[in-house]
């Protein structure tokens, strides 16, 4: 996994000049793979080269696009991999649709800090020469539109409407929180279902379709009726456009919204619903459903309710929160096989593999600090008492970790990495495999990402990752991290340099 965001590390690529002005700088992506942000288990956002999205995407092969909407859609959309097995969604625009580079990664960078299980999440973008590229998580299992207009084996059923309802509802207003209230075109081809079957906001429609923000893909029939006026999306007119998509679940069918709400008007509320329900839905329910549709398609802006009111009606409407959306959506969960190790491994290897432990903990007390050779150059003036007592907790540190006391090795390994003077990737390693023992898996993970960052190429902080990420559940990305550390591990023999 080859970007870091860390102070310790300094930036090994030439920066771009659009990016000399550019604050919050992502780190740069140079191997086709990202760091896992723990708290999320999404990639950290990243800058990826076009070669690299490239080689994802077959060279971007027709045979790659997922993208299904294509009404006057500018944009496509294509299914890619990176060389860590990671699935992604990459969006390429027409050529030149931002001419200014700087403009465009500060865009992208704002969608970037945005984290939520309800959105598929932009993990990077691509600004390279006249391509302009945005890179986000991939969901296996098509669109709202796929399933509500097209579907073969059966139709969404009244409690997972609901369900797709709120998710999105909570999405807007999540990102409506973040001061990211704009949303563009958002229709049932922008909502997407992940692989456990749960809805997911696409993040494409946070970010313009152009410099100016005015393209507006969908039909005019369902257009804001303020952006017919001044071609500008506001927050009302993203209430408008959640309207349109309660229509789409409510009825199966693509509504134009002045035509819903005559049948509203008339009262004609079972007319709308979808006859594939077969009747299977709470009358209540959908009342109140259609009359919040009403409300967001209201024509005067300021009588839209707000992403919190949609919540707030949503909310006590959902009936089967304990069966998983797979079951309701009657498909498969999309699971692949964790990937076997591609190479022998060594003891240590083997250890992380079976996640032992024990095994671990006696390679670690074994290899003591001989991999931390190089890392420090101390001058004789930082030698003082404060170097010393640091020093001191470190061997207390040592000491503990020996001795199986892990709580008591966790805070004297912490007095000694708050002090910053000496950076040590062995203590991180070191109370990394503590938090494991703790059991505290995601503050595992850090310290083993923050090994990785003192020591870029040292199998032990990806083996350690390995493991936290095992015990995050998140199994293919402990496996491919296993590889990447087994690749390491032999390079370094090849090398004569031992691990």
């Amino acid at each position: 996994m080859g970007c870091c965001s860390s102070s310790f590390l300094s930036e090994t690529h030439p920066e771009k000049d659009h990016k000399k002005t550019h604050q919050q700088q992502p780190p740069r992506n140079p191997s086709g793979s990202a760091v896992l942000d723990p708290a999320t288990g999404v990639p950290s956002f990243c800058e990826f080269s076009f070669s690299d999205l490239r080689t994802a995407t077959n060279n971007f092969s027709s045979d790659n696009i997922v993208s299904e909407s294509g009404e006057k859609a500018p944009n496509l959309v294509y299914k890619g991999r990176l060389q860590n097995r990671r699935w992604i969604a990459v969006k390429k625009f027409t050529k030149m649709a931002w001419p200014d580079p700087k403009q465009f990664a500060e865009e992208a960078w704002g969608v970037g800090k945005l984290r939520h299980k309800k959105l598929a999440n932009l993990i990077g973008y691509c600004c390279d020469g006249d391509e302009r590229l945005l890179v986000a998580e991939y969901m296996p299992n098509d669109t709202l539109a796929k399933h509500l207009f097209h579907w073969e084996n059966q139709t969404i059923e009244w409690a997972m409407r609901l369900r797709v309802a709120l998710y999105i509802a909570e999405a807007l207003d999540y990102c409506s929180s973040e001061g990211r209230p704009l949303y563009h075109d958002l229709n049932a081809y922008r909502v997407l279902f992940d692989e456990d079957g749960d809805p997911r906001l696409s993040c494409f429609g946070l970010m313009k379709n152009s410099r100016d923000g005015k393209s507006y893909s969908t039909n005019l029939a369902y257009t804001p009726p303020e952006y017919l006026r001044n071609g500008r999306v506001t927050p009302e007119s993203v209430i408008y456009s959640f309207g349109t998509v309660l229509l789409d679940l409510l009825s199966g069918k693509h509504i134009p919204p002045s035509r819903a709400i005559d049948m509203i008007r008339g009262k004609n509320i079972i007319l709308l619903m979808d006859s594939h329900l077969e009747g299977n839905f709470s009358t209540e329910e959908a009342t109140l459903v259609v009359g919040l549709a009403s409300q967001c398609l209201q024509y005067e802006p300021r009588e839209r309710p707000s992403t919190k009111d949609l919540v707030t009606t949503l909310a006590p409407l959902q009936t089967k929160p304990d069966v998983p959306s797979y079951v309701m959506l009657g498909i498969s969960k999309h699971e692949e096989a964790p990937a076997t190790p591609q190479r022998r491994l060594s003891p240590m290897g083997e250890a992380c593999s079976r996640m032992d432990l024990t095994a671990i903990h006696q390679i670690l007390v074994m290899t003591h600090y001989k991999d931390d050779e190089g890392t420090n150059e101390l001058s004789f003036q930082e030698w003082t008492q404060q170097m010393r007592d640091m020093l001191e907790s470190r061997k207390r540190g040592d000491f503990a970790f020996r001795d199986k006391d892990f709580k008591t090795a966790i805070d004297c390994y912490s007095q000694f990495i708050d002090v910053g003077t000496m950076i040590s990737p062995t203590v991180f390693a070191r109370r990394s495999l503590c938090y494991l023992l703790c059991d505290q898996p995601d503050a595992a993970l850090r310290d083993a990402m923050q090994a990785q960052c003192v020591y870029p190429d040292w199998p032990t902080a990806f083996y350690m990752q390995s493991v936290a990420l095992a015990k995050l559940d998140m199994h293919n990305d402990a496996a491919d991290m296993l590889n990447e550390a087994a690749a390491l591990e032999e390079k370094k023999q090849r090398s004569g340099k031992g691990s």
